[in-house]
C-alpha cells in the first residue's frame, strides 16, 4: 500500500527532485518523490556530462552539503578533465563525461536504499492548499497524497511540447508524456506562468563516424574527482573528440531556416542565450564560417554519440543532411533526432530566497520551474529547497546563503532579484567574489551548515576535519621548507642576492605553480610529495593570500549592506519619493535586505536612499 501522508512531497524525479528528496530525508523527514518513471531518476535528458565553468562549483557545493551529484558522477564518469588551468583558481572548473544510463541507475539504486524515501509512480495534477498553506497534492489519477510541504521540480515536463520541424508532440522528453494539469493548478493559485524553450542535438552512431578526421580530447590523469567522499577507482577513460561545421553546413542550415520552428514563428518562447541551436548560431553569428562541435560518448556500453554544439529543431530529413556536412560525419547515422522543447515555468520573483513561494506557505519551487537551465543548477536548487522544506515544517529559520558564501547564493539571489526571462545558466563571471568561492574550498564554506542541519554523518565530518588539519600541515611545510637558489634552474636569476628561498615565497612567483614546485623539490634532493588535495589547497592559500585578503575586505563591506534586513510587514505601498519604476520593482520583488534591493534592475542609489529612510522610520515606529 502506498502511504498517503508524508512530511514532504517532491513533484518530479529529475536532478532537482532527487537532491531535494535526499536532503529532506537526511534531516529526518519522510519524503515521497512522485515521478512518471521511477527507473529514470536524474536521467540526463540532454548532454551526458556534469560540471564545467561555474557549474562544477555548484556540484562541489552540493557535495559539501551532503548531496549525491558529485558521488554519482565520480562512480559513473568515463572521462574527467579540469578546465581553465591556464588562468587563476577562481575559474578552475572540473568537467566529467558520464555513462548516461549508469548514472541514472546509480541514482535510482541510492534512492531506493534511502531510509524515509518512497518513490511513487504517478503524475501530479493539483497542489492542494488550505487557507494559504499547502497540504499535499492530487495526482492525475485522483490519488491524494497529504504532506506538510511540497516541492515542485518538474523540469521540462510542465506543459512540455516537443518540436521537430513542423511536428509538435506534447511531451517533456522524447517519447515521454508531459504534465499539463499541474500548470492550470498553479495558475488557479494565482501564480504567473510563462514559457521557455530548450533543445538538444541528434544522437549519432559512433561506428559511422570517421574518427581520424576529428581532434582527440583525452581525459586527465589521475582523474580529478568531484566528491571528497569518493574512493579513488581504476578508470580507463574514454576519448572525446572535436570537429567543425563547414561552409556546406552553413549553406544548408541557412537555406532551411524557415523550416525550423524557432524561425517559422511556431515557437514563441525564449531559449537559452548561451546554448543556441545550430540554426541560431548561423543566424546570429553570420560572420563566422564554422562552429566547434564536441563529440561526446554517451557511455561505455553504447556506441551512441552526443554532438555537443549541434542542437537543432530542424525537420529530421534536414538534420540528416546537415549532420553529414560536418567534418568526420560525412557518413554519420542519426539514431535519435534533435528537438526543441517548450515548457512552463514560474518567474522567480514569486519565490523567496529560501525557494518557498510567496503565495502559498510550504510550497517550494526548484529547478527549471524557476527559469534555470542545467543539471547542476537544478540539483543545487533542489538541495536548498529540501533543506528549507524541513526547516519550514520545524518552524526553523530558513537557510539562505548570500553571494559571498556560495555560487548557490549567487544563483538564487540572481533569480529572485532579476527574475530572468530566459533560461539561466551559471558562469564564474556571475560571482563577484569568485576568488573566495573556489572549487577547492567549498567544504570550508559550507560544511558548518551541513553539520548544523544533519546533512552529513560523523564520519564525513571527521574526514573534513582531517582534510583541514592536513592542509594546515602542508601550509606550514611550504612556509618552513627552503631550497637553495642554485637549484632553481630557470628561476635562479630572480633571487641573485639570496642563497635560499622558502617554498611559499617561490609559489608567489609568476610561472611557478605546484607542479613546478614539486620538480624543484625533486631536483634539490627533497622527497617528492604527492600532489594531494591538501597540498593543492595549501598552495592556493599561499599563492593567492594577498588577493584573497583583499576580496575578504570587499565581502565584509558587502555583508554590512546585506545586514540591513527589511522585516516582514514592511509597508511597501506607502513610500513617498520613489520613482515609479523603482516602486513597481520593489513591490514585485519585495527584497529582504537593502543589499538585495540594490541588485534589482531599475532601482537607483537615490531610490535606495529613500528606501533606507522609510526602513528607519518603520523600525523606529511604535509596534
Amino acid at each position: 500500500m502506498v502511504s498517503t501522508d508524508f512530511d514532504v512531497v517532491v513533484i518530479g524525479g529529475g536532478h532537482a527532485g532527487v537532491e531535494a528528496a535526499l536532503a529532506a530525508t537526511r534531516m529526518g523527514a519522510t519524503v515521497a518523490i512522485v515521478t512518471m518513471d521511477p527507473d529514470k531518476l536524474a536521467l540526463m535528458s540532454c548532454n551526458p556530462a556534469i560540471g564545467g565553468s561555474g557549474k562544477s562549483q555548484l556540484v562541489k557545493e552540493i557535495d559539501a552539503l551532503g548531496g549525491l551529484m558529485g558521488m554519482a558522477i565520480d562512480a559513473t564518469g568515463v572521462q574527467f578533465r579540469r578546465l581553465n588551468l591556464s588562468r587563476g583558481p577562481a575559474v578552475w572548473s572540473t568537467r566529467a563525461q558520464a555513462d548516461r544510463l549508469a548514472y541514472t541507475k546509480s541514482v535510482v539504486d541510492f534512492c531506493r536504499r534511502q531510509r524515509g524515501l518512497q518513490i511513487i509512480e504517478g503524475v501530479a495534477g493539483e497542489v492542494l492548499v488550505d487557507h494559504g498553506k499547502v497540504r499535499g497534492i492530487r495526482t492525475e489519477s485522483g490519488e491524494v497524497i497529504l504532506s506538510k510541504a511540497v516541492i515542485v521540480a518538474t523540469g521540462t515536463f510542465l506543459g512540455g511540447l516537443i518540436h521537430i520541424g513542423p511536428e509538435q508532440t506534447p511531451a517533456g522528453r522524447l517519447g515521454e508524456p508531459a504534465a499539463c494539469k499541474l500548470s492550470n493548478s498553479l495558475r488557479n493559485l494565482g501564480f504567473e506562468v510563462g514559457r521557455l524553450k530548450t533543445g538538444t542535438p541528434p544522437r549519432l552512431d559512433g561506428d559511422t563516424i570517421d574518427w581520424s578526421r576529428c581532434e582527440p580530447q583525452p581525459g586527465e590523469e589521475p582523474p580529478p574527482w568531484f566528491s571528497y567522499r569518493s574512493s579513488p577507482r581504476e578508470l580507463r577513460q574514454v576519448v572525446c573528440h572535436m570537429t567543425y561545421t563547414t561552409d556546406d553546413t552553413k549553406r544548408l542550415v541557412t537555406a532551411n531556416l524557415a523550416e525550423s520552428p524557432i524561425f517559422s514563428g511556431q515557437i514563441k518562447s525564449t531559449g537559452p542565450r548561451y546554448c543556441p541551436s545550430i540554426e541560431d548560431k548561423f543566424y546570429r553569428f553570420a560572420e563566422k564560417d564554422r562552429h566547434l562541435i564536441f563529440l561526446e560518448p554517451e557511455g561505455m556500453g553504447t556506441s551512441e554519440i552526443y554532438p555537443n554544439g549541434f542542437s537543432t529543431a530542424l525537420p529530421e530529413s534536414i538534420q540528416r543532411q546537415a549532420i553529414r556536412t560536418v567534418i568526420g560525419l560525412e557518413n554519420a547515422v542519426i539514431t535519435r533526432p534533435g528537438y526543441a522543447v517548450e515548457y512552463d515555468y514560474c518567474p522567480a520573483y514569486q519565490v523567496r530566497p529560501s525557494l518557498e513561494t510567496r503565495r502559498v506557505a510550504g510550497l517550494f519551487f526548484a529547478g527549471q520551474i524557476n527559469g534555470t537551465s542545467g543539471y547542476e543548477e537544478a540539483g543545487a536548487q533542489g538541495i536548498m529547497a529540501g533543506i528549507n522544506a524541513v526547516n519550514h515544517i520545524n518552524d526553523a529559520e530558513p537557510l539562505v546563503l548570500d553571494r559571498s558564501e556560495a555560487y548557490l547564493g549567487v544563483m538564487i539571489d540572481d533569480l529572485v532579484t532579476r527574475s530572468t526571462t530566459e533560461p539561466y545558466r551559471m558562469f564564474t563571471s556571475r560571482a563577484e567574489y569568485r576568488l573566495a568561492l573556489r572549487e577547492d574550498n567549498a567544504l570550508d564554506r559550507l560544511t558548518r551548515y551541513a553539520r548544523q542541519y544533519g546533512l552529513i554523518d560523523d564520519q564525513e565530518a571527521v574526514a573534513f576535519e582531517k582534510l583541514c588539519a592536513q592542509t594546515e600541515q602542508e601550509v606550514r611545510f611550504l612556509r618552513n621548507t627552503t631550497v637553495r637558489v642554485a637549484e632553481l634552474g630557470p628561476f635562479e636569476s630572480r633571487f641573485k642576492k639570496q642563497t635560499s628561498v622558502s617554498l611559499s615565497h617561490l609559489l608567489k612567483q609568476p610561472g611557478v605553480g605546484l607542479e613546478e614546485l614539486l620538480l624543484i623539490m625533486k631536483k634539490g634532493g627533497k622527497p617528492r610529495r604527492p600532489a594531494s588535495d591538501a597540498l593543492r589547497r595549501a598552495a592556493i592559500q599561499i599563492r593567492y593570500e594577498g588577493y584573497i585578503a583583499k576580496q575578504q575586505r570587499e565581502i565584509e563591506k558587502f555583508k554590512r549592506q546585506e545586514s540591513e534586513v527589511i522585516p516582514d510587514g514592511f509597508d511597501w505601498q506607502n513610500m513617498n519619493g520613489l520613482k515609479n519604476e523603482a516602486r513597481e520593482k520593489l513591490l514585485r520583488f519585495t527584497p529582504s535586505s537593502l543589499g538585495q534591493a540594490s541588485r534589482i534592475e531599475g532601482v537607483t542609489p537615490g531610490d535606495l536612499a529613500v528606501l533606507a529612510v522609510h526602513l528607519k522610520r518603520f523600525r523606529d515606529s511604535p509596534a
